[in-house]
């Protein structure tokens, strides 16, 4: 589990194509503080495994993880370049502080950015949402953009949804949010909670 707060953007360094997988090589620092073979690290929002981790003189080092076919086809690791930033975040522990909301790492789907309105001391961004994913998202309510937990400060059903967050200077600044284009892809994941309650209902009828 994962609570949104990005702790660095790290660097693809490298990755492996297979018929239906990849590995990735991703360059950290912080990230790597205390993790061994088998822990979880959220990569752009997506959980994935420490299956290797080579160190450098400099205090970095270079972890690798396996990607399955699903979890390319549901997110937007498949388009991750070499050199480009990813967000990471280490999985939550029981002393750590739950300073976002309660993300598990599963990405539901790919939004796309569709504008950007810049204000004094931050930025609105508005992203379009696949329909069977907009039921989900509430105003005020949270929502994980590429690993980022964010209030919805805006939103629209009709005629194709989207939603709209406030990114700060800090959210700005240190997590690749911060340089998404439009038309720019990026991984979603609803609130779980939603989720569940719905499927509950669902049940009763």
């Amino acid at each position: 589990m994962f609570t949104g707060i990005v702790e660095e953007v790290g660097t693809l360094a490298a990755r492996e194509e297979g018929p239906d997988s990849a590995v990735l090589h991703i360059r950290a620092r912080r990230a790597l503080d205390g993790v061994a073979l088998g822990d979880s690290i959220a990569v752009n929002g997506v959980c994935l495994t420490v299956t290797g981790v080579t160190p450098d003189e400099d205090g970095t080092g270079v972890w690798t993880t396996d990607v399955m076919a699903e979890t390319l086809r549901r997110s937007s690791l498949g388009e991750v370049g070499v050199g480009d930033g990813v967000n990471l975040e280490r999985a939550v522990t029981a002393a750590t502080r739950l300073g976002g909301h309660i993300v598990q790492g599963h990405v539901d789907g790919v939004g796309t950015v569709v504008s950007r309105t810049p204000g004094d001391h931050w930025e609105v961004v508005r992203i379009a949402v696949p329909r069977e994913l907009a039921r989900y998202v509430v105003e005020k309510g949270s929502v994980t953009v590429d690993g980022v937990s964010l209030t919805v400060s805006g939103l629209a059903d009709d005629p194709d949804p989207w939603f709209e967050v406030s990114l700060i200077p800090t959210t700005l600044r240190e997590t690749t949010l911060g340089s998404r284009a439009p038309g720019d892809p990026v991984n979603l994941e609803v609130d779980v909670i939603a989720k569940y309650v719905e499927r509950l209902l669902g049940a009763k009828r």
